[in-house]
Formats: C-alpha cells, structure tokens, sequence
C-alpha cells in the first residue's frame, strides 16, 4: 500500500497530465477504464499535433487510439474550426475519416461511434452504404477515400484526421497498393493515425511515414492484456508448450511433451500405434489423432469454450459441424436454443423456403442450436453474420473457421485450436509464418472477460514440438509493401499533379523505399553466388571432354520427355471427357479416383452446354454430387444400367440409400483391377529423343566412371545459376524501378488515346480514371469499342462478369458460354485482352488478367430470375456446385462494375441504361440480403 506522500505526488503528476493534456483527460475520463502505458502514449502525441503510427497484439485495444482522433476532430468544432482557404471562404468544421479494410469492419465501427455520439455527428460510406456522408466523423472503406482524393471531392473539405485501421493490408497483394496511395496522396495539413498489427520492421515503416507524412510517433507494445497459454493435443493429452513465462522466452518446450511425442513416434515406428478397424492390418505406421467431437467435448469439459478451431479447408469446417452433430455434441440450454432461433429466424424472413434449402439451411440451423457454426467465405454472407453475432454473445460455442477470420470483424474466444500447421494459399500448401500463427492465436482471450488465453495445437507425426514454439516465441512479421501502378492511377496521377511530379510521388512510395534498401543486400548474394557457381564448375569437370556439352544433352532429353508426358495427359483429359458426353441416365461408372472412388449411377448426363460435362451421380457411398473429367484418370466405362425413378430427389436421404443399395447389388467390383505401367513407346518413337539419346551415348564423357557425380555439381549449378540470374535481374530492376514501371505505363495509354502527347489527360483517360476494377484498361477498351452496346440486361451482366471473376483455382478447361450476344461479346473481349497482353509484352509491364469465363453462365441465369439451385449448378467449378458465398460475393462485384458502366460518361446512353436494368435484375433474392445499417 502506499504512503499518503506516494499518493499525493502521483496525484500532481496527474494533475500535471490533465493540464498539459486536456482533451485526453476528458476522454479518459468517458471511457470508464484506465487507458494502458502504450495508449496513453499514443494519444499524447495525437494531442501534440504529431502523427502516430500504433503497433500492437490483436485485442490489446489499439483502436481506443483512433478513437481518441474522433474525440479530437468533434471537440474542435466549432470553437477550433479548420482555417478559411481564403476570404470569401467561410471555416469549415473539422473532420475524422475512419478507414477500414473490409465492409464488416466498417459497418462495426459504424455501430460503436453512433452507439458513443449520436447517429447526426457519424457517417458510413461503403460499396453498399451511404448514411450521412457530410458528417463529421465518417466510417469508410479505404478504397472510398482514395477515390475521393482522386476525384477531388468537396466531402474533403475540414479534413484534419484520418485513421487507418489494420493498416498492415498495406502488405495485402490484391488491395494492399490502396492504402500507400491515401498516404501519399493525402493533404499535409492532415494528422495521420495508423493503427497496425505487431510487425517486426515497425521502425522502418515509420521512418517512411516520416519521409511522407512528417512528424509520425512510434508507439509499438508486445504486452497482451489477456495473457495467452500455449499447448499441444497429443492424442487424449493435452500439454503445455512451455513449462513457464520464462522458458517461453527461451524456446525451451516443456521436457514432459518433448519425452511423449518422441515415444508416440518411436512406437508409430514400430506399428503398435495403429487404430483397429478400416487398415488396421497395413503395415507402417498409422496415426489417427483425437476426433473433432471429442476436441470439442474436451474445451467443453476443460470449461475452455468459446472456441474457435481453425481449419484450413472449407469443406473442412462443413465436415468438422456434420461430425459433431453425428457424434450427438449438444452445448446448449433450452433458453439459449430459443434465442439461436429467435436469432436466426429474424434474419432470414426475407429468403424464400426453396432457397433455404439449397443453402442447407436447415443443417445450418440444427447445428447453431447446438451451440456449434462452420464460418468461411463460401457460405452465403447472412449466414457468416448470423454465426458472429452468435458467437459474440456466446450462444454459439465452437465455430470450424478458415484462417479468413482472423483478417475479420472483432470476434475473440476463450481458446484458439489449430488442426494444422499448413495451409493452402491459392497455389500450394506451405507451413504458417510466425506472423500467420501469431495473428491466428491472437483471436484467444477476451479483454474483460477472460483471466487468460489459450492456444492448442493438434499434435501429429510431421509436428515437432520445437518449431511449434519456434511460431509462438517468434515476432518476424515484416510489412512488405505491395503497391505498383495501374493504368487508373497513372491517369489519375498525370491529371492531378501533372507527369514529372507524378513520378516523384511513385517514388515516394512505401515500396520504393523498402526496394532502395534492399539493393545492397541483394548485390552482396549475387557475388557469394558467382563464387558458389565457379567452385561447383570447377567439381563438374571432366577428363574425358566437355560435360557441361554433355549436360546441355540430358537437359534437352529431360525437357522433351515433360513435353511429351503434357501432350499425352491432354489427349486423356479428352478422352475422359468424350466418354462423359455420352453418358445417360442409369448408367453405372465407376469413378477411378479422388474422395469418390468407387461405383456411382447417373442422375442428370448434364451435357447442356456448361463446358466440359459434369454429370450428377450417386455413388454406392450415398453421395449425391457432380463429378468433372478431372475425376477420370481413364474414359469412363458403362459396366451396367439400373432403373432411376423418374423424379428422383438426390436430396432425400433414403431415395439416396435405396438407390445406392442397387449400385451395390449390381455386384462389381468397388475399384477396377490396376493396369499395368505406362508404356513408354509415345516416348521412344520420338524421333527427337531418339536422336538426342544417340548423341549422348557417343558423347565422350558417357564412359566417364564418375558421371554421375559431375552430373550432381552441373545440376547444382544449373540451379543456382538461374537463381543468381534472377537476383541480377531483381537488383537492376530495383533501384528506381517504379517510376520506370509508371513511364512505360504512359506510353502505352499515350499510344492508345487515353493520354495526349503533351501529358494532358484525354476524354478516354477520364473515363480509364473513373474505373476500379483491377482489368481497367480492358473495360476502357470495350468501351470505346462498344463492346457491350446491345446486349439485354442479362447479357450484359455474363459480359461484364468475365473481366472480374477468378476462379479460385485454375481449370484447364474453357468455359463454355450463352450462345449469341453474349459469345460475341465475350469474344471480342477476349481479342481486346489479347492485343492488351502484347502491348504490355512489348513494354516489359506485368500481363493485364485474362478474362475468365467461369461465372458467365451462373450470372446470366440469375439475372434472367432462374432459381438459385440451378445457378449456382451451372458454375464451372472443379468441386462440383458453386458455394453460395462466392456467387454472392462475385455477383456483388458485377453489379459493382455495372454501376460504375451506369454512371460512366464513356458509355452510351442505352448501355447505361441497360447496366441500371441489369443491377436490378441481379440484385435480387440472395443478393437482396445484406446487411442493413
């Protein structure tokens, strides 16, 4: 206890903070709890008048900061208005702009500020709302106020703060470019709050900030609030990773589960490990870790809920709930069951009964009653809302997410469950970074409301103990920029500040500044390089003659066999999807691999004009779906017919167990008798392999007894070589390398009209500059083409739909598309995308994305008011039927592009019309269903 003496110096200390601090001390004094050491810090230097830059754990209360700036713009107004521009102008009151990255997040913050100060002094500005955007203090997505900088908006008028909330997607490769243009593009007299993550190169990123921004403070906390405990599920055991605070610091894992993990793998080793039932009797090891319901069951017991347990696969976290809810996992009471239902019935009143059940909606429904959610960006977006606020308020105990939710709205838990270390980003599966794990687990502890957190890992053979506590003690999360300049920046930039200053700005850039540092390092790698590259030549010698002649020969001989291998693997695939086309109803395939191997029936042959044919089959498994030649290694077989009633309803259980029960008592074999290996005659009749073959044998270094050996050092070499190429080629093009990027992007829009050749910014440019899209010169183009012209509503949304779609993984085959307006549309589209690619070829500038025709029909059928279960059946995905998340999502992102065609003055009149029709006609039934303010 202190002393009266203590008490009353802390008491003048406070005193003296009051005083030299007013505006703080009375937001403090609102807020009802002590502000923290970082905190205070940072508000302090807002009050100074300095920018701040707000580096700290998820949940540590960073955004208390930018609250702090709204506190500061509306206790300016109005005795502290924002000087006049000039006499005639009268002061303007000052401002608070709150930037965040995604509309969820807006939409919160929205909620919290009226909730403090009044829905008359809060605005909100997203792609879907616009409530009171004249206020003062207005709520907004990123990208809106960087298309207010560009346009000039009178709204900018009063500006004194801007707060940037998650300011680290600056790092994000699709978005990440928006947040360094409002930095650099905001007006000086503007005090700058960003508001980030932990990041390990904090330092840095201010020290640009400062370079752009002026005065920036640095305010950077690794404390947690709630402190977080790491451990690890071996099998039923749980352990924890570290034996206290302090040998967390050093990494040391706890010696206890180091000495268990090894003795499970020893005895994995020797077979005792292996689960009775299905391959039991196989040899080697097999390891079957704790069951989904029974990890549930233990957080239940443990009193560890609410969970969240990332799974990194969305068909992951569907199976995760159907494995709970089959396992009979029940947590919760009667009354929190009543408001789940209460809940859920108030938010889907609008949906009409055929749709529910398309969503799965009453599995969805069962499963929230019992406390338990899946949550990732396949299921329709009033679903994934539905899930949060449950969950925030506790009556949904465990949701099975993808990491997608840890970049989301604020939604913490008491414990955070891995399954996995790896995950797929898009085009690999590749381990988490210390940052990914970091931010994962940052979702455990619930300010207020927990003692402490809690992270677990899922134990299994390929995890080692040590680099999981590798991931947890490390803070190596670097912010790289990802900004680079795209055709409607360069536009808007020349138009804005004229060419050269233009430039100058790019060169300002986040990017630039980290690609001028990183010269010199890059530099000093090439020379180890070259030194690496003359020692492995010298190992690759040979007596005999020239081996790097004879290693030229066995690379040539190695290229030409992938060739050939891609070209056979092609005339499969056309196989395989000949033997589909000419499959009818009742016919029993088999399918040869993948999840559904096995005997299947056909429902629906599906040969009407969707691309390649994905017939809908039954397998004797009871799995009713659509299959795609992907599936089919080899042309698949008709091996017997059985009757299919003729309104069979794949959707019902037992129509699906009595039909599956046929496919069995055709008695075939569940899996075809294996082939014999490939022959390789393809290969040895190749006349250039022959010949190529002959050269090598008469090579001189052939008889050579230590080939081989000089065969290793030439491949090394060959490696490293290309990698040192590589790093030459990033070192030239480093060093300003942006500006270079920007005066190629010139020519090429001064050569094509859209710039003049005095620099001024032409008709066409206005328009290019008036486009967000990330294809923005190709929608200029089918502009001014008149691309588009004449097509109905629903024409003109399947044409647009293919300059914003992406699969999410790539498909070998082409879409197939409506026949008519639409091919020719999509036609010249993809000859305009054409004649862009080269030009940017030519120029050494990074390939406009090619159009994708995926979502053509899906879109098209919606627009044209068909039901949903038969549009999200005619999308091209390689997993059968598209989730009704991602078509939300993707057709939002259509009628996002169609407004913009409707308000554009490069359009005609009649196109603009049709886009307005075309909105209408899409923006129906789910896509009606967003979240109102």
């Amino acid at each position: 206890m202190s002393s009266p003496a203590e008490r009353y110096a802390a008491a003048r200390r406070k005193a003296a903070q009051a005083a030299q601090f007013p505006a703080l001390d009375e937001f403090a004094l609102e807020l009802g709890f002590d502000l923290d050491d970082f905190q205070r810090e940072a508000c302090q230097s807002l009050e100074r008048g300095s920018g701040v830059l707000v580096c700290a754990p998820t949940g540590a209360g960073k955004t208390v900061v930018g609250e702090f700036a709204v506190h500061l713009a509306l206790r300016g107004r109005p005795d502290d208005p924002v000087p006049a521009v000039d006499a005639t102008t009268p002061p303007v009151r000052r401002k608070c702009f709150y930037t965040t990255p995604i509309k969820a997040l807006s939409n919160q913050k929205y909620h919290d500020l009226v909730a403090r100060y009044g829905a008359e002094q809060v605005g909100l500005l997203t792609g879907d709302n616009a409530i009171n955007g004249d206020a003062p203090v207005v709520v907004m997505t990123t990208e809106v106020l960087r298309n207010m900088l560009y346009a000039g908006s009178s709204t900018l008028q009063g500006l004194a703060y801007v707060v940037m909330d998650e300011v680290h997607y600056l790092a994000d490769r699709f978005r990440g470019g928006v947040w360094e243009e409002v930095i650099i593009h905001l007006p000086a007299s503007v005090t700058l709050v960003s508001l980030s993550a932990t990041v390990s190169n904090a330092e840095e990123f201010a020290d640009w900030l400062v370079t752009v921004r002026g005065e920036t403070a640095v305010v950077v906390s690794e404390h947690r609030p709630v402190p977080l405990w790491q451990h690890m599920l071996v099998g039923k055991r749980m352990f924890d990773l570290f034996h206290d605070a302090d040998a967390a610091r050093k990494h040391d894992v706890h010696p206890e589960l180091l000495r268990y993990t090894r003795e499970t793998a020893r005895r994995l080793e020797l077979g005792e490990g292996r689960s009775a039932g299905p391959g039991a009797g196989r040899r080697g090891p097999r390891w079957r870790g704790p069951l989904r319901p029974d990890i549930v069951d233990r957080l239940d017991r443990e009193g560890l809920l609410p969970a969240i347990l990332f799974i990194f696969s969305r068909a992951g976290c569907a199976a995760a709930v159907q494995q709970c809810l089959a396992a009979g996992l029940r947590l919760t009471s009667a009354e929190e069951r009543a408001e789940i239902r209460r809940v859920v019935e108030s938010r889907v009143t609008a949906i009409p009964g055929e749709d529910l059940s398309v969503l799965g909606y009453w599995e969805w429904l069962d499963g929230l009653e019992r406390g338990l959610a899946a949550h990732h960006a396949g299921m329709l977006p009033v679903f994934k809302e539905v899930v949060e606020e449950l969950f925030v308020r506790g009556l949904v105990k465990a949701v099975f997410a993808t990491e997608t939710l840890a970049l989301g709205i604020n939604m913490p838990a008491r414990c955070v469950v891995l399954e996995r270390l790896v995950k797929y980003n898009g085009e690999a599966h590749v381990d988490l970074t210390p940052g990914e794990y970091t931010q994962l687990t940052g979702r455990a502890g619930r300010r207020g409301i927990d003692v402490e957190g809690h992270a677990v890992v899922v134990w299994s053979p390929e995890i080692d103990p040590r680099h999981v506590a590798g991931l947890a003690s490390t803070r190596t999360y670097p912010l790289r920029s990802s900004f680079r300049p795209s055709y409607n920046m360069a536009v808007n930039l020349v138009g804005t500040v004229g060419a050269e200053p233009a430039r100058a700005l790019l060169e300002s850039s986040f990017a630039q500044f980290q690609a001028d540092r990183s010269v010199v390092g890059l530099a000093r790698q090439v020379q180890r390089n070259t030194e690496t590259i003359e020692a492995y030549g010298a190992e690759a010698a040979c007596h005999h003659g020239d081996f790097d002649e004879y290693f030229a020969l066995r690379v040539a001989i190695a290229d030409r066999e992938k060739a050939i291998a891609r070209q056979g693997q092609t005339q499969r695939k056309a196989a395989a999807v000949a033997s589909l086309e000419r499959l009818r109803v009742g016919d029993v395939i088999r399918v040869p691999s993948g999840r559904r191997a096995g005997l299947a029936v056909v429902l629906d042959p599906a040969t009407g004009g969707f691309g390649e044919p994905r017939p809908l089959v039954l397998t004797q498994d009871r799995w009713a779906g659509r299959v795609s030649p992907g599936d089919f290694t080899t042309p698949a077989e008709v091996l017997a017919r059985i009757r299919v009633p003729k309104h069979f309803n794949h959707r019902s259980p037992g129509a699906r167990r009595d039909l599956a029960a046929e496919v069995s008592g055709t008695g075939l074999d569940r899996h075809a008798g294996r082939r014999g290996g490939r022959s390789r005659q393809a290969t040895g009749e190749d006349h250039q392999i022959t010949q190529l073959r002959s050269e090598l044998r008469h090579h001189p270094c052939h008889a050579c007894p230590e080939r081989e050996d000089h065969a290793r050092w030439a491949e090394r070499r060959r490696r490293l070589e290309r990698d040192t190429e590589e790093l030459r080629e990033r070192v030239s093009g480093r060093t300003g390398s942006l500006a270079r990027t920007f005066d190629r992007i010139v020519a090429l829009l001064t050569e094509r009209g859209y710039l003049a050749r005095d620099g001024a910014v032409t008709d066409a440019g206005r328009m290019l500059g008036r486009i967000w899209t990330e294809a923005d010169l190709l929608v200029a183009e089918c502009l001014r083409r008149g691309v588009w012209n004449g097509l109905s509503p629903a024409e003109l949304a399947a044409a647009v739909s293919v300059v914003v779609f992406e699969a999410r993984r790539d498909v070998d085959e082409r879409a197939s598309l409506p026949r008519g307006p639409v091919a020719d549309a999509v036609d010249e589209t993809l000859k305009l995308w054409g004649e862009i690619e080269a030009d940017e070829a030519a120029r050494g500038l990074t390939a406009t994305r090619e159009p994708d025709l995926g979502f053509a029909w899906p879109v098209y059928r919606w627009a044209r008011g068909e039901a949903l279960a038969k549009v999200l059946g005619s999308g091209h995905e390689i997993d059968g039927e598209m989730p009704a998340g991602d078509f939300v999502r993707w057709a939002r992102q259509v009628v996002d592009l169609l407004g913009q065609l409707a308000d554009s003055g490069g359009a005609s009149p009649e196109l603009r019309s049709t886009a307005r029709q075309a909105i209408a006609a899409v923006n129906r039934g789910v896509l009606a269903y967003h979240t109102s303010v």
